[in-house]
């Protein structure tokens, strides 16, 4: 096999994107063989501007069975994600989801498990751990550079959403129909990232507002205060009520600071480590010389079509993935301890009560305004856009 062929399930937004870039070639060994929807006017969309090629299914089912692809992207709203990627991998599909992976750990568990006993490629499409910048920010921390963390603070509200965006879709910033707000619909690649460089931390504290700034009834301001085992501390603030927002990723070490804002990357860096210092200056008032680098971080962020690329090799060639979709739980596992904390008003420690959550959330959905979907029913809304 030198092509990949993939289909496509949920042609909204994220999925029109990404069948635009596999038929521009920009996934050199990709192509696009089939798409499924269950909206007749995205359907009647993709017969207008798909060659004939590309096989247009209405069924879910009759998709899976088709067997017109070796690989499917999920592009649908976040409660499908876990339901179906294991039809995927179950039919013997390479399996690619949009983020989040879902919407409650309980549901990602079961799907990774099914993924851990498949021989298929299974990613995420966490298409930050492309950019160069915070790419090199993980290099500096794995190799030392930075010594050991002290402090995280990620201030990210440059989320700004007008009332207008979530009245475009009844389901949107609904518990029903999307499961969250801020954390699980803007938020879920700084949320990996933030582990993915920092690590998991042991227990949570979080405060929230639900409908602070807008007209629904998920958060849309979040702080959350964490620890960790080595007795580091991190901060995360986000908003969708915030205009300007800020975005700005600081980390503070033994060896000195990083701060990434503006694409930038500028390490503060110590001579002597902080500890060293503290522990040998006998001079009453001081502080370690510090040398203020703005650190390079040459590469393309290449986003969407660097994980499809990623994707691809990884099933043709059996390359290791730069976002292995079992690890889309732990960004979710922190956006479900910040919810469960806010909720209870109490400290979560890490991993959280999967199935405390879920119960809590259960009657969030029974109580929607969005009523499409109820807690003992998973619909398949697949034309989702975030």
């Amino acid at each position: 096999m030198d092509k990949v062929r993939i289909g496509i399930i949920g042609i909204g937004g994220m999925g029109t994107g990404h069948a635009k870039n596999i038929i521009a070639g920009k996934v050199p060994h990709a192509e696009l063989t089939a798409v499924f929807d269950i909206s007749a006017e995205r359907l009647e969309w993709a017969k207008q501007n798909f060659s004939d090629k590309v096989k247009i299914f209405d069924n879910v089912d009759a998709f899976f069975q088709s067997k017109t692809c070796d690989a499917v992207i999920i592009a649908t709203l976040h409660y499908d994600h876990p339901v179906l990627a294991i039809q995927a991998l179950n039919h013997g599909y390479h399996t690619m989801i949009e983020k989040p992976a879902g919407v409650y750990t309980k549901a990602v568990s079961e799907m990774n498990e099914v993924a851990l006993q498949s021989d298929k490629v299974f990613g995420i499409m966490y298409n930050q751990r492309t950019n160069p910048v915070y790419r090199k920010l993980k290099e500096l921390i794995d190799s030392g550079e930075l010594g050991e963390i002290k402090r995280s603070i990620w201030i990210i509200t440059n989320w700004y959403r007008p009332q207008s965006y979530y009245d475009a879709r009844e389901w949107r910033a609904t518990w029903a129909g999307e499961g969250g707000g801020v954390l699980l619909n803007q938020d879920p690649h700084q949320l990996d990232l933030w582990q993915w460089i920092c690590g998991m931390p042991k227990r949570v504290r979080s405060f929230m507002s639900f409908g602070k700034y807008h007209d629904i009834e998920v958060e849309d301001d979040v702080t959350t205060y964490v620890e960790y085992e080595n007795g580091a501390t991190g901060l995360f603030v986000t908003s969708t009520g915030e205009a300007p927002g800020t975005n700005r990723f600081e980390i503070t070490g033994d060896r000195g600071k990083i701060v990434i804002e503006d694409d930038k990357l500028t390490f503060w860096r110590l001579r002597v480590s902080e500890r060293e210092f503290n522990r040998d200056f006998k001079g009453g008032f001081g502080s370690p010389e510090c040398w203020k680098c703005e650190i390079p971080t040459p590469g393309v962020n290449t986003q969407h079509v660097g994980i499809l690329n990623d994707w691809v090799n990884a099933i043709l060639h059996g390359t290791q993935l730069i976002a292995p979709g079992i690890e889309g739980i732990k960004g979710l596992s922190l956006s479900n301890a910040m919810h469960l904390s806010a909720w209870t008003d109490s400290w979560v420690d890490l991993p959280c009560d999967e199935n405390l959550f879920y119960e809590e959330l259960k009657e969030r959905i029974d109580n929607s305004t969005f009523k499409k979907r109820t807690s003992k029913e998973v619909t398949l809304d697949v034309a989702g856009t975030h």
